[in-house]
């Protein structure tokens, strides 16, 4: 029987190219290092709903990474409610063009990001901010992305008003969620999740 480091890397060499991903051994070894981290983590903090190690490498780490295609080089991103690291770790270790700002209002779970920054050398392109977003001044940063923040429909009106106003928002969201997103956007592309009948990434500029 494989074991669950194992059975997640397997898991993403077979599902990357659904996701139309074409990852490197290299980049597998850094994601499944970050997945050990978040197996590590995760009982005494809730990072992530337990799952299996190959819902993991799907719905949480494939999933993030279909952000990548819309990013050109050496973008930046502001990743809001970033909890597990999800979606901006994992885009930080397979593509090291990009730069990005976590912001999580956990001090608990901010504990973790800082150690899965350092412990997965990604520190150098990314920086940590432990608050509410609405407690700080928006950064500068080419995209905006939001996967799992609590309250989001609620929240979302302040982000957009928040987010600097030539950002670009990619946003993974339900069908509710997506439809609240399309409305507030002019200039508005959906696309489904590979894998799922009910989930989207939706991309918005104002």
């Amino acid at each position: 029987m494989p074991t669950p480091l194992a059975e997640f890397r397997e898991s993403l060499k077979s599902r990357a190219p659904e996701f139309g991903i074409n990852l490197q051994p290299a980049q597998i070894e850094l994601l499944t290092n970050y997945y050990e981290l978040v197996r590590k983590w995760n009982p005494r903090l809730h990072l992530v709903a337990p799952c299996s190690p190959a819902e993991f490498a799907g719905r949480h780490v494939l999933e993030s990474l279909v952000l990548l295609k819309h990013l050109p080089r050496d973008s930046s991103i502001v990743d809001v409610g970033s909890g597990a690291g999800l979606p901006g770790v994992p885009c930080l270790l397979v593509r090291d063009d990009l730069s990005a700002i976590l912001i999580e209002s956990s001090r608990k779970k901010g504990v973790f990001l800082g150690e899965a920054l350092r412990a997965l050398a990604s520190a150098p392109r990314a920086r940590l901010i432990v608050s509410r977003f609405e407690a700080v001044a928006p950064p500068p940063a080419d995209f905006l992305t939001c996967r799992a923040l609590d309250k989001f429909s609620e929240l979302f009106p302040r982000l957009v008003q928040w987010a600097p106003s030539q950002t670009t928002f990619l946003i993974f969201a339900g069908e509710k969620l997506r439809d609240q997103v399309s409305s507030s956007f002019p200039d508005v592309q959906v696309e489904q999740i590979p894998g799922s009948e009910r989930r989207f990434l939706v991309i918005a500029r104002r």
